[in-house]
């Protein structure tokens, strides 16, 4: 069987069937569709290709239509799922991974300035302790820094010690129809660059000793992967465009809206007493 380059769990569930140890279930949050996606034994994961936990698969198309109250309805819906891969408590460490440069590469660091950021308030002024303390960083690309994000991550965890961290970054989908328009969070962590085939250091429970719960745009596709899923069991045994990536032509706008939808998301589900509308006043 030939392979795909996907992030996403839903798809690689799609692609290689039903595997014992994988269970899956459909759902809708806030009008919008989700799929989700449960690997549970180290032998689905590895037929899979993805670890054990939980990924669940929202599809913001009413965001992309533009729908009236789209916006608050996608915040609500990704907090909602959010909130319940988070421990209750403690400081939590928002991470947006990717390069500032690149505009697919962008949504992790654009989500992060989309972030409320508290914790130096509620260390600092007694009238914001009922808020959940919040760290933020942009971690950067070795490219651009010299120093892989992973290693810069857990530096800030050795000294701040979160109660978890929650990373964004840029996925990469085996379908046109799935970028900028789906969101993938998973409990499982994440490692930056994988999309691209640029494997760096993993953030995850067993590297940073706390829960990582991950957030994910696809906003890439692989120029093999596309082939393959355009022309099936026609597409060629050995199909080029493996090192050409596939994006859309409004990239810019979609990664600036879905970004500010995962920042406001972050931030609605670490502090639920904020409404979205209390949290544009904030943030913006």
């Amino acid at each position: 069987m030939r392979s795909i380059r996907t992030d996403l769990a839903q798809e690689a569930h799609q692609f290689y069937g039903e595997i014992q140890g994988v269970d899956s279930r459909e759902m809708t949050c806030e009008g919008y569709e989700a799929h989700m996606v449960q690997v549970r034994t180290p032998q689905a994961a590895q037929a899979l290709g993805k670890p054990v936990g939980t990924y669940v698969t929202v599809e913001l198309d009413g965001l992309l239509r533009r729908e009236e109250a789209g916006f608050s309805r996608a915040v609500e819906a990704v907090a909602g799922l959010l909130a319940t891969m988070l421990p209750e408590t403690g400081l939590a460490l928002v991470v947006g991974l990717g390069n500032r440069a690149m505009t697919p590469d962008l949504v992790g660091p654009r989500a992060v300035d989309f972030t409320l950021v508290t914790r130096h308030l509620v260390e600092a002024l007694p009238q914001f302790s009922h808020l959940r303390a919040v760290a933020a960083l942009a971690a950067g690309v070795l490219g651009t820094t010299g120093v892989e994000s992973g290693m810069l991550v857990q530096a800030v965890v050795d000294k701040l010690h979160p109660s978890c961290v929650i990373a964004v970054d840029a996925l990469a989908s085996r379908s046109v129809e799935r970028l900028c328009r789906t969101v993938q969070l998973a409990d499982t962590g994440i490692v930056p660059g994988s999309g691209v085939g640029n494997h760096r250091y993993a953030l995850s429970r067993d590297t940073l000793g706390v829960p990582v719960v991950s957030l994910g745009v696809p906003t890439v596709v692989d120029g093999a992967t596309l082939i393959q899923d355009l022309l099936g069991e026609n597409a060629p045994e050995e199909t080029p465009g493996r090192e050409l990536f596939v994006t859309p032509r409004e990239v810019d706008s979609r990664v600036a809206d879905l970004a500010r939808v995962l920042g406001y998301a972050i931030s609605r589900a670490l502090n639920p007493s904020l409404s979205v509308e209390e949290l544009n006043m904030l943030i913006e």
